[in-house]
């Protein structure tokens, strides 16, 4: 028995941290933003740590963990060239060489091995990473996805390319709507009704977050979702598609507990405070769609 406590304390501590932060996103900054995905970021906004936009910028690693993105092509690359090298070095090690070749050649042989060894890394790098970015998303998805390189890759490029957008009082109610939608669709796992208030890049995060979530015997359920308090960061339009960030800060019980029903964080009795910046994304004459969400600093 007293060889267990440690053991179930060990278990439980390696639990919590993955517990805290189960609300949609886990307390997390993800998503797109257009054109300022990297350009810009929200006053007082967290800079994006996965969005499927590619670009590059000092806010965060676009290539992080994306579907479709730059990140997706790289492992394999990384992975085929560690082989490579690694093989090439276990043969000379053992006196054969690179690729197997034996030392007969003596130094100009070895010249010949590494000239082809340059010539297979410069095809695999123009074969694999320069593949297009979002190649494994389904064609109804492109239709919503940010559009890159529109307004240029600098702040004032896109500051200036981009047009102010007026939101009216609809608008908000909306995302108030989608605030509360998305709250209660992640606590009933529901997907589909996911996919209905948020871009299929956001529905991808959230099926990864809860398949985590699931995997680790867990089940997180937020309820009695109030929003405190609404503020418009910036609102604009690129080409056919309008975006909005609004900073939220909603109160709500937030509880996760294991397959038993026990309560391993959160409360079901006191609320907690949450304050967000959230991006909604929609087509001219279309609805509203969340696209990002983003801590605060």
């Amino acid at each position: 028995m007293r060889r267990f406590i440690p053991l179930l304390l060990a278990g439980l501590l390696v639990l919590l941290p993955a517990a805290a932060d189960a609300r949609p996103g886990l307390g997390s900054s993800i998503g797109s933003r257009g054109s300022n995905t990297w350009s810009s970021q929200p006053y007082g906004a967290a800079p994006l740590q996965r969005s499927m936009t590619p670009g590059s910028s000092s806010y965060g690693n676009p290539g992080y963990g994306g579907y479709g993105g730059y990140g997706y092509h790289r492992p394999f690359f990384g992975g085929m060239m560690g082989g490579l090298f690694g093989a090439g070095l276990l043969g000379m090690m053992l006196g054969g060489g690179f690729f197997g070749f034996h030392g007969g050649f003596g130094f100009l042989g070895l010249l010949l091995q590494l000239a082809l060894l340059f010539w297979l890394a410069r095809w695999a790098l123009r074969s694999f990473v320069g593949m297009p970015a979002m190649a494994g998303v389904g064609g109804y998805a492109r239709g919503l996805m940010p559009q890159p390189g529109i307004g240029g890759g600098g702040y004032g490029g896109a500051a200036a390319r981009n047009r102010p957008l007026t939101l009216s009082q609809a608008d908000f109610q909306q995302f108030t709507q989608l605030l509360l939608g998305i709250q209660a669709a992640w606590s009933a796992v529901d997907l589909n009704g996911l996919r209905a208030m948020a871009t299929p890049e956001m529905v991808s995060y959230f099926a990864e977050q809860l398949a985590e979530l699931q995997s680790r015997g867990v089940h997180n359920k937020t309820s009695d979702v109030r929003l405190l308090h609404g503020d418009l960061s910036e609102a604009w339009s690129e080409g056919d598609r309008e975006y909005a960030t609004v900073n939220l800060r909603y109160a709500m019980f937030d509880v996760t507990t294991d397959n038993a029903g026990h309560v391993v964080d959160g409360s079901a009795t006191e609320h907690v405070t949450v304050n967000e910046f959230w991006t909604f994304l929609r087509a001219l004459g279309g609805h509203w769609l969340l696209s990002a969400i983003q801590q605060t600093r």
